[in-house]
């Protein structure tokens, strides 16, 4: 059955639906399967397991049917089976899979490196390289800062997630569970990481502005590294694990033109938050930041493994040939998706359907908060576009102490699950729930999963 939106066609009924036990027995027969062979440290969010996967509904093995709040992610933002992104990679599959750039290279990889030297900020010359996954392009973006810089030093913020290989788990600032567990510690990390204040409005003892946040942190990095001795500044625009955090207006800016003047690179990590999910390409474009170097993934090839980092032409360049690639960066597949998925993306105006999501879920969720008072779970709704969050809190703490209150925000979770609808969190505190729509969701897919989300904290209030 296909359901007709303003977005397009689905294969999929785009309706909630659960059918009986949960999980189901076929999920329940891949868990026992998976228990005797995965690894247990990893872990998902979610007890049931996938047969199909289209607009705004996955479909699990048993037959349920629920609303995706999630996109894998951030992932899957024109869809987890978009017909333009399937239909490319079915035709460059029956070309090639494989040849590796650096051995044999091939016009999709200059394609999309074409694509991102015109959609990223700024008009300058631009250079590109191509990776698998967001760790790998902080990982690339931070040598090409240190060999053209010359200079060693890091800084990153607090709250700030960048990855789980042994250098982004330094840049990470979550120890648990990224970095550290009861069980022991991953670690040692890669030195020369260092950590600063980032501009957290809702958790401010008093109101700062982005212009005096940015000088707290400017004052840390002056008076305990040496600005000589930096050569990065590494930030998300919109932090993601850390809470999905907007800085305060004027914070962004005030960092990026202190970097300029201190010959500090200025790399501004886009995995999540590029590609539409904020209402414009690059989260960047809000406050007009021209990064030296962007770091990109997740939502740029449809679901396909792609990453990427662009920037200025002087300081990738500056790496010597060879300094920078790895076998599968830029796979011939995976950029026949990137193609793809930015093309829906540009003929759907998804920057405006996100944009369309925000006004549609901050109006829901402002009604609620204002309904429940101040003195309610709900300490604060915050985000941009596709990528907005509620952070929860202790009752009758949010003009106070703002106690986190995680209990709540899992409890919220897991009645969403229940009642089919797939909600992610997040957050330094694990009080943050975190809404990533696909964004091609239709309205009245959307409004469903709203008015379960809306009984599930009403519940928990």
């Amino acid at each position: 059955m296909t359901t007709q939106t303003t977005q397009r066609t689905y294969r999929l009924e785009q309706k909630r639906r659960i059918t009986g036990e949960f999980p189901g027995p076929k999920s329940a027969e891949l868990a026992a399967r998976r228990a005797k062979v995965v690894a247990g440290g990893v872990a998902s969010s979610v007890p049931v397991y996938v047969a199909d996967a289209d607009g705004g509904i996955i479909v699990d093995v048993d037959g349920n049917s629920f609303i995706d709040l999630g996109s894998g992610i951030a992932v899957t933002s024109v869809g987890a089976s978009d017909p333009a992104v399937a239909d490319a990679v079915k035709e460059q599959v029956g070309h090639f899979t494989h040849t590796c750039f650096m051995v044999s290279p091939y016009e999709g990889y200059i394609a999309v490196a074409e694509k991102l030297a015109q959609l990223t900020p700024g008009d300058h010359e631009k250079r590109s390289v191509l990776f698998n996954s967001g760790a790998e392009a902080v990982e690339n973006a931070v040598k090409v800062a240190r060999v053209a810089t010359g200079r060693t030093a890091v800084v990153a913020f607090d709250h700030a997630y960048h990855g789980r290989t042994n250098l982004t788990m330094g840049l990470t600032a979550k120890a648990n569970p990224y970095k550290s567990s009861p069980a022991g510690s991953f670690g040692p990390f890669a030195p020369e990481i260092y950590r600063v204040p980032m501009s957290y409005p809702f958790r401010e003892e008093t109101e700062l502005k982005g212009e005096d946040a940015a000088r707290r942190a400017i004052t840390m990095i002056e008076k305990q590294i040496g600005a000589e001795n930096v050569a990065a500044i590494l930030i998300e625009p919109i932090q993601g694990e850390g809470g999905f955090i907007v800085p305060a207006e004027g914070f962004l800016p005030a960092l990026a033109a202190w970097a300029k003047e201190k010959g500090v690179v200025f790399i501004a990590d886009e995995v999540q938050a590029g590609f539409c999910r904020t209402g414009a390409w690059f989260a960047s474009d809000h406050e007009g930041i021209v990064p030296d170097i962007i770091t990109m993934a997740k939502g740029i090839a449809g679901g396909m493994p792609l990453s990427a980092i662009t920037g200025r032409a002087d300081l990738l360049d500056a790496v010597h040939p060879g300094g920078l690639g790895g076998t599968y960066g830029g796979n011939p597949v995976a950029c026949a998706a990137a193609l793809a998925a930015i093309e829906t993306m540009e003929q759907q105006d998804l920057n405006a359907r996100a944009r369309a999501i925000e006004e549609q879920v901050m109006g829901r969720l402002r009604r609620l908060t204002a309904e429940l008072g101040e003195n309610s779970i709900i300490g604060e709704v915050r985000g941009r576009g596709a990528m907005l969050a509620l952070e929860f809190v202790q009752t009758g703490t949010a003009a106070t102490t703002k106690e986190p209150n995680a209990a709540a925000t899992k409890a919220i979770a897991d009645a969403c699950l229940k009642a089919g609808v797939v909600i992610l969190t997040c957050g330094t505190y694990g009080n943050v729930v975190r809404l990533l729509p696909p964004l091609v969701i239709s309205d009245e897919l959307l409004a469903d999963a709203l008015d379960v989300l809306e009984a599930a904290i009403r519940e928990a209030a």
